[in-house]
């Protein structure tokens, strides 16, 4: 069956407020090989994975690590286990033990300027933090998007543990809505940024615009050796808003992008190539719009999806949901899906922002309802730790 999206529907450019955008729809509750790319951008017909999950797994929520955060977006995990946790609009980190869920607050990220889908979003930790210290952050300023990184010395006082911001990458546009904002260090130790096209839709394809796309820099914000344009950082492009990024035992890189109001998308990413957005919006994209452009592996309607963060954990792909108010699995045998997507968790916790791999098969899950377009209940926001098959 064919199902795809023409650059006509785009006219009515409001409609990007009302549907699949990263805040979703308000509803009740009820790590270093080289600098090469990961193997999944160079050969994404490599051969299936050696242990294929089953079609069915299941999700247990196992403990509440901490209750009572506010607005929490970027999450990353420090070496020992630990968490480290952005507020989107206060521009603090804080530091939640896994082990009994104490927050220790780092300090706030100067020159974030909060306001629609803007503020202090994706955050990662150096793949040689043991020897450099260094906590990575996209945010939102008055001009634009960035990139900076920051000293992290526990040894400081609360509060003041954060030292001054070098920034590495700037210009990304901004906007009300579509700021992207996820990053993190890939197998090669290379950064990468997915982005947003901030409602301009003609950004996604414009290969000088860093906005719409997915990013690849060193860790001091340089274009790497090995990526599509040897003086650019510009991995991919044609996209609407990517949201979560993750690799696999295999390492290939996975995404999730918001689509408009029919298909959101889980893709494979290949440098390169072209996602599709705005010309096309889910799949059969060469069928309808022409050849050239990558097919998601999977599509969901926004209503039930609406994705944000993706982790890798027990051969698939989990997925956290914003206006679709659950966890999706997608169980891979290398680059296919053994099933379809299985949901878990639908409308229990609300929206869910953000999923991460706790190491051990485990995952941290991050609810998002304090963020303005949530309902929040007592407690909210929350991270619950899941056992998951």
């Amino acid at each position: 069956m064919e199902r795809r999206t023409h650059t006509a529907v785009l006219a009515a450019a409001s409609l990007l407020l009302a549907a699949g955008c990263s805040s979703g729809g308000a509803a009740p509750h009820g790590a270093g090989r080289s600098s090469a790319p990961a193997k999944s951008a160079a050969s994404p017909g490599a051969s299936p994975s050696s242990a294929v999950p089953p079609a069915k797994g299941s999700v247990k929520v196992t403990a509440t690590l901490v209750t009572g955060l506010k607005s929490p977006w970027g999450v990353a995990v420090l070496p020992g286990g630990d968490l480290l946790v952005g507020s989107r609009d206060t521009g603090k980190i804080v530091r939640v033990s896994a082990k009994n869920g104490k927050i220790t607050e780092l300090g706030s990220v100067p020159g974030v300027d909060p306001g629609g889908e803007g503020g202090l979003l994706g955050i990662a930790v150096s793949p040689s933090f043991g020897a450099d210290h260094q906590v990575y952050a996209y945010f939102t300023t008055a001009s634009d998007n960035r990139i900076a990184r920051m000293v992290y010395d526990e040894k400081r006082p609360p509060g003041n543990q954060l030292g001054a911001p070098d920034t590495l990458f700037k210009g990304i546009p901004k906007g009300e809505i579509h700021n992207g904002g996820r990053i993190a260090f890939g197998p090669d130790k290379m950064l990468y940024a997915g982005t947003g096209e901030t409602g301009d839709s003609g950004l996604a394809q414009d290969k000088k615009s860093p906005a719409g796309k997915i990013l690849r820099m060193t860790p001091d914000g340089k274009p790497v050796h090995g990526n599509p344009a040897a003086d650019s950082v510009v991995y991919d492009y044609g996209h609407r808003n990517v949201q979560g990024l993750a690799w696999d035992a295999d390492d290939r890189l996975w995404a999730s992008e918001f689509g408009q109001d029919t298909w959101d998308e889980l893709n494979l990413i290949e440098p390169g190539r072209n996602y599709g957005w705005p010309e096309a919006e889910g799949k059969a994209k060469g069928a309808a719009a022409g050849p050239g452009f990558v097919d998601p592996v999977e599509e969901w309607r926004p209503a039930v999806a609406s994705p944000s963060g993706i982790a890798y954990a027990k051969g698939s792909i989990w997925m956290a949901s914003l206006r679709g108010e659950r966890l999706w699995r997608i169980p891979l045998n290398g680059t296919k899906p053994v099933a379809a997507p299985q949901a878990f968790l639908q409308g229990t916790y609300g929206r869910l922002r953000t999923v991460v791999a706790a190491g051990d098969g485990t995952l941290w899950l991050v609810t998002s309802n304090t963020d303005g377009r949530g309902t929040p209940h007592k407690g909210d926001d929350r991270i619950l730790r899941l056992k998951v098959s």
